[in-house]
């Protein structure tokens, strides 16, 4: 069985989109459209900006679910999901994949969180780190003595968990994390702590722009990240998407669920392959693929 798997944010580089722009019309008439939904030429960013012009907010998110929706776009018939993940941001690319949201609402949707997010970021100072090494029971241990905000954000693969709270918080546990035997903890260039309780106002926000959103019956089970388990009703989708800004991502109990449920090949759709590393490390014995561009 097929898995399609869609990435998250710090997928992007420059450039991205550009083949899929020039070699198909059906993708150039997407783009155009996404231009036009968001008021601005994204476009001019993804092709040609520099790597700072990527980052930004109301930039990123947008961008890497369009590269991931309109390659799938362009597979056509090859592109036959039994069941689809994404990581974070990509649970939209993925709910867009098979069928549960429109191109136009899910760009509306991961616009809307992306601004919602940025407001969050401002209104607190936080971050995140990642600490290596260290079994995810030990690492929920230490945070659980923590008396500041700082929550498992990103269970990525065994030994590979991405924690998320204050500033203080996640210097507090960086170094506490060192004391109990990880190999390394890495403080991230992110703008905020995303997947934690700080993301509540933009959870908010963002819940009710998804209650106004029309959502589909889906063609395919999607595994969603805050209960790591298949999804079909188009409610119970719509209740963990609003829950998924302050909730950890599962991604190790994801793709194990996934192998458990059949999955025997894991394609990745969408820039990068951060996605296909981590189940390698998650489940050795799957095939692990990059969706092609047809030729043309």
């Amino acid at each position: 069985m097929k898995a399609y798997i869609f990435p998250g944010q710090g997928a992007q580089f420059p450039g991205m989109g550009q083949n899929l722009y020039d070699g198909f019309t059906g993708a150039r008439s997407l783009f155009e459209k996404a231009n036009e939904i968001l008021g601005y030429r994204i476009t001019d960013i993804m092709f040609n900006g520099a790597d700072e012009d990527l980052r930004q907010t109301k930039v990123t998110q947008p961008a890497i679910f369009l590269h991931s929706v309109i390659l799938a776009s362009v597979l056509k018939e090859s592109f036959r999901p039994d069941m689809v993940a994404g990581h974070s941001l990509g649970e939209f690319s993925a709910l867009v994949a098979n069928r549960s949201l429109s191109f136009e609402d899910g760009l509306r949707l991961v616009y809307a969180r992306a601004m919602a997010m940025q407001k969050a970021c401002e209104a607190q100072p936080s971050t995140m780190a990642a600490i290596l090494g260290l079994e995810d029971s030990v690492v929920e241990e230490v945070l659980g003595k923590i008396n500041d905000v700082v929550v498992p954000a990103n269970y990525n693969s065994p030994g590979q968990l991405v924690i998320s709270g204050s500033v203080t918080g996640i210097e507090t546990a960086c170094e506490r994390l060192k004391e109990a035997g990880a190999k390394r903890a890495l403080p991230l260039k992110v703008g905020g702590a995303f997947h934690s309780p700080l993301m509540e106002p933009a959870r908010i926000e963002l819940a009710e722009a998804i209650a106004k959103t029309p959502f589909g019956t889906p063609i395919c089970p999607i595994y969603q990240n805050v209960t790591a388990q298949a999804v079909t009703d188009p409610e119970t989708i719509r209740n963990n998407l609003i829950a998924q800004l302050t909730s950890p991502v599962r991604w190790t109990q994801t793709m194990q669920n996934m192998v458990n449920g059949g999955a025997t090949t894991f394609i990745e759709v969408g820039p990068g392959t951060v996605l296909q590393g981590l189940v390698k490390k998650i489940s050795g014995g799957v095939e692990t693929l990059s969706a092609g561009v047809p030729d043309f």
